[in-house]
Order: C-alpha cells, then structure tokens, then sequence
C-alpha cells in the first residue's frame, strides 16, 4: 500500500501550508496523523534509525502558536520532516547503517539539519541506510531490511532507503536524502517519487565533499523544489556553498497544459 490519500499525512507539504495559514489543519492535527501511520506501518517497513516523536510533538506546538500569531517561521513552519542519518543532527547518534562501529555522535547539526529547523520544520527523526550507504538497497548489517511501502517483498532502492519507506508510505511529505552514485535517484523511481540530486554546492555540507549531495525526496515537484529551497540556503562550514536563488521562478504554473509536450529518455549512458 503506498501513502495514505484522503487524510492529513497524505496531503503535500503545500497543502499542509495553505491549510495552516487559514485555520483549516493544526501542525499537532497533522502530526499525530502522521504517526498513528508510522504506528502502523514501521514494524513492516524499518524507515526509521531514530524516531522522536516526543520533540516532534514539542515542535509542532511550537509552530501551532506561531501560525495562531500569523508568524511562521519559514515556508515549512510545522510539516513533518524525516531526514537520512548522515546528516548530523546535534545529540542524535551517526551510525552509518553499520554494526561494527561504534556510532558518532555530533555536538552541532549538519546545515540541512539547522535550515529545516530554522524554517519550522517538524523533524520526525533519522532515516536509515545500508552500511556507509554503499549499497544499491534497503540492506544494513545494524538495521535490517528496509521494504517498499507498495511491495513489502521488493526493495526500496537505497542508499537513500529509509528516507524513501519513509516518503512513499505517507510519514509525512518532506524527507531529505544523500546521493552520490544514485542514492536518492534509485529509491525515487523505485518508489514513484519525485526526487533530485542537486548540483555540487547547491546544498551546504559538513563536511563539502564534491561527490556527495542531499536533495529532497517527495511526492510532488513543489514540494521538491520547496524544501530545495530551504535546505540550499548557504552555510558558512561548506565553502562550496552557492548564492541562494528563487526556486519558485522554475516552477511552471498550475495550470499548466501538458498536452503536447515532449519528453526525453535516456536509456544509454554510453
């Protein structure tokens, strides 16, 4: 069974903003939603290395008072957010989806950590992966399998795994993964999922690296390119960092016409 439609955990995190700024839904209403699905499903689908679901539930009080206030913090003030565990968050053990080390444990949040919770964002927790995310899977050597919301029998894709249970099984509708060979790119069409592997420097890094990005994993290119424009915000630590840019201006309208268009497949990589 893939996302639940028709309830708050299934709506986009657009939606979620629209629906907070006119009184229609709460950031508590959507959350505990939102975990009565990862109640239901995590057992069978393991997207989940931390889940916190006690400070989430602090964070979206929070930012329930903020939108009384009509002051959000940023354009995701109070939807949840799942973010993979390579990417530091401060007190939250680091250990690379391995069993024979020892975890690591950060003093500071990575820059996509501190952009989202800067922005409102209700972080649910930390995303699992396969060992030092080497692998093309849901497979990890300390978590176990990682299973497709829509085939409990097929994998997610990885190394992006848990981030991508997380997404197509409807824990909310922000999740943010890494890539380097395709680790957010596999799970995102494996999954149905709207996906992207940003530009060297497009996303700040702690440590840069040239060969690793995070990038979003959604369900629909707004909210893709919504929390790019959040997670991309420069940052003083990687000093590969882009000026920041108007995502909004990319975006065709609504109402756009598709009929007619063309599109392109690649199908040899030479």
């Amino acid at each position: 069974m893939p996302h639940p439609s028709g309830r708050p955990a299934g709506l986009t995190a657009t939606e979620l903003v629209r629906a907070y700024a006119v009184g229609e839904l709460s950031p508590v209403e959507v959350l505990r939603d939102v975990a009565e699905v990862i109640d239901c499903r995590e057992a069978e689908l393991n997207a989940f290395w931390q889940l916190d679901l006690q400070g989430a539930e602090a964070a979206a009080r929070e930012s329930e008072s903020r939108w009384r206030r009509g002051a959000p913090a940023g354009p995701i003030d109070g939807v949840p957010v799942t973010i993979k565990e390579n990417l530091g968050r401060a007190g939250v053990p680091m250990s690379a989806g391995n069993a024979g080390v020892e975890p690591v444990v950060p003093t500071r949040s990575s820059p996509v950590a501190e952009r989202i919770e800067e922005s409102g964002g209700v972080v649910l927790g930390s995303t699992v992966m396969p060992d030092w995310g080497m692998l093309s899977s849901g497979v990890s050597s300390l978590h176990g399998i990682t299973r497709s919301p829509w085939n409990p029998a097929l994998t997610t894709g990885g190394s992006s795994s848990g981030a991508g249970a997380a997404a197509a099984g409807g824990y909310g509708p922000l999740h943010v993964g890494t890539d380097i060979g395709g680790s957010i790119r596999l799970p995102g069409t494996w999954l149905g999922l709207t996906t992207l592997k940003p530009s060297a420097g497009r996303v700040p890094l702690d440590t840069p690296y040239l060969g690793r990005a995070a990038g979003p994993m959604t369900r629909s290119a707004r909210d893709a390119a919504l929390l790019l424009s959040v997670i991309s915000r420069p940052d003083p630590r990687d000093w590969t960092s882009m000026p920041p840019t108007d995502l909004g201006t990319v975006l065709p309208p609504e109402t756009l016409d598709v009929r007619g268009l063309r599109v392109g497949l690649h199908l040899d990589a030479g």
